[in-house]
């Protein structure tokens, strides 16, 4: 996992719903922990662009609903600043499901919508399966 240059706002706390923007069988998710977060107390944990985070599946395949569930976020409103200083935002907040955390494989075969250019140097793997990266 390659670290990430631009200066990504944390926009995404814990309890925050996401759209699972894959086949994988999930619709929506909610975050219930950012991997790899260190924190004070107190403070919630957030995630932003190309961060790994653990969620639950609320909507969804019968088999996938309740489900804790590896993720990484490719999509968020609140903009961020590119290192060349243009900022990027989307129209909503998106993840996508891994089913393994160390290879960063997605779990379904195909993406809905863009993703982030970020997404794409952290994550090789799900920049195989985009069919679009800004």
């Amino acid at each position: 996992m390659k670290a990430v240059k631009s200066k990504i706002t944390k926009a995404l706390p814990v309890g925050a719903v996401l759209d699972a923007t894959d086949n994988s069988g999930a619709r929506t998710i909610k975050i219930i922990s950012v991997r790899g977060y260190k924190t004070r107390t107190r403070k919630l944990q957030s995630a932003g662009i190309a961060d790994m985070i653990h969620a639950t599946v609320l909507t969804g395949k019968p088999d996938m609903k309740h489900k804790v569930v590896p993720c990484v976020v490719v999509r968020q409103r609140k903009e961020f600043t590119r290192p060349e200083g243009t900022k990027v935002k989307f129209e909503d907040n998106a993840a996508i499901v891994l089913k393994d955390i160390k290879l960063g494989l997605p779990k379904g075969s195909m993406i809905k919508g863009p993703i982030a250019k970020e997404v794409a140097i952290r994550w090789p793997a799900v920049a195989k399966i985009a069919n679009m990266i800004l």
